[in-house]
């Protein structure tokens, strides 16, 4: 039966596939151009940084528009201007202009996931959306890793690996434009505060966050440092598809470890095993390359696991009914560090050499490690007989908790009409 609704959304799985392997290449190429062209790690910090910030404005204004104008007409669109930021990138080489673009960018890949995951969510049915679920954030995952050797065909010194990039963003259109299922709607939503999440879990809010210093740090200066310290385009490739398929396989083994026990211990643990890789990285990353891509991918699984672990504790404090309000807070407070996370790296990295990113990491996820350490002090655990499940998730919109087979609707969540104009 699972097998069935995957092949029912299979074009939706294209449409990802395609659009994340050129926003996974855009991404990284943009990072590397800017550091080839000379930029201080502080611009190429505040340039990335515009890509989060305008990721947490589309989650504000996507919902609206995609339930004016409808899922294939909202997704065509957004990737028709995806596609036109990352050809400006290489067209017009400019600070100025590439954090106008970056921040486009941000709110428009908002909107693409929102349209993906809600459509998705409208086909599949609440017996099999986890295993949907599961598909999908496995080819988000190992989509972006794909992404990053595409750098190898055309380098990063002129515009044709933007092209590159645009091409597989246009060709993401196809198969949603394709698929022979109605437009569905989307769920009136009622806002919920940070405070009021807070009050869930100090935790889970806590530490999406510094996860979000992180992970926003990586993302946006990652093939930087690999460029800093000397490393060819094919070792920044390497590099970050190390982590981002680390991600991908590591976070099942973590996240079965925490049903089974207090799930602070297992994020604690998860915490100070990503900062000690993230210092053996400092320490051997131009020495010994090999041995660099396995700690790679070890710091992956274990850093994108602390996200996952993060939202699965927030839900063992939360009903069913609330998960879905909560699971958008958290990724606001997330968004929110991930734009603070490359103006800071960016900053470090200037001051003190590329190098320091790797330090910079460490002390993140050691300060989410003594923070759950505190938390497990002043709280009770939750026993493990009333956990949810754990899950492995990426940050994509909220539609995606939809998905979750551990939330159910809440009252604001019912479906309404779609109106057109």
């Amino acid at each position: 039966m699972i097998a069935r609704t995957v092949l029912s959304v299979l074009p939706l799985l294209a449409a990802t596939a395609l659009l994340l392997v050129g926003f996974g290449l855009g991404g990284t190429l943009l990072g590397l151009r800017a550091a080839y062209e000379g930029y201080a790690d502080p611009t190429i910090g505040a340039i990335m940084s515009a890509y989060f910030l305008g990721y947490v404005l589309g989650s504000r204004v996507m919902p609206a528009l995609v339930m004016r104008v409808g899922h294939v007409r909202a997704f065509s669109g957004m990737a028709a201007l995806t596609c036109g930021c990352t050809l400006l990138h290489g067209m017009v080489v400019n600070p100025a202009a590439w954090w106008f673009l970056r921040f486009a960018t941000g709110i428009c890949m908002l909107g693409l996931y929102l349209a993906i995951e809600s459509w998705m969510n409208h086909v599949v049915s609440r017996d099999n959306r986890g295993g949907v679920f599961a598909v999908y954030m496995t080819v988000v995952l190992l989509s972006l890793g794909a992404g990053q050797f595409l750098i190898m065909v055309y380098g990063v010194e002129t515009v044709a690996p933007f092209a590159l990039a645009a091409v597989f963003l246009a060709l993401a259109v196809v198969p949603m434009t394709l698929t022979p299922t109605a437009d569905p709607t989307l769920p009136v939503t009622v806002p919920v505060s940070l405070r009021d999440l807070f009050a869930f879990s100090r935790l889970a809010m806590i530490g999406i966050f510094i996860t979000g210093l992180g992970n926003g740090a990586f993302w946006g200066m990652g093939a930087v440092f690999i460029h800093g310290i000397g490393g060819s385009n094919a070792l920044a490739a390497g590099f970050m598809a190390s982590v981002i398929i680390g991600g991908a396989l590591l976070q099942w083994p973590i996240g079965r470890l925490s049903d089974q026990h207090d799930r602070r211990t297992v994020l604690a643990l998860t915490s100070i095993a990503a900062s000690l890789t993230a210092v053996a990285l400092y320490l051997v990353v131009s020495d010994q390359v090999d041995f660099a891509l396995a700690l790679a991918a070890f710091y992956g699984g274990c850093s994108f696991a602390m996200y996952s672990l993060c939202v699965a504790h927030a839900n063992d404090h939360v009903e069913p009914d609330r998960m879905l309000d909560m699971a958008r807070g958290l990724l606001l407070a997330n968004g929110i560090g991930a734009a603070l996370g490359p103006l800071l790296a960016g900053g470090l990295m200037h001051a003190f050499g590329p190098r320091t990113l790797m330090a910079y990491l460490a002390a993140t996820t050691a300060l989410a490690a003594l923070y759950t350490l505190y938390r497990m002090q002043v709280r009770a655990p939750v026993p493990v007989t009333e956990q949810t499940v754990f899950l492995p998730m990426a940050r994509t919109s909220a539609a995606a908790t939809q998905l979750d087979p551990r939330t159910e609707p809440a009252a604001g969540d019912s479906p309404v009409a779609q109106r057109r104009t």
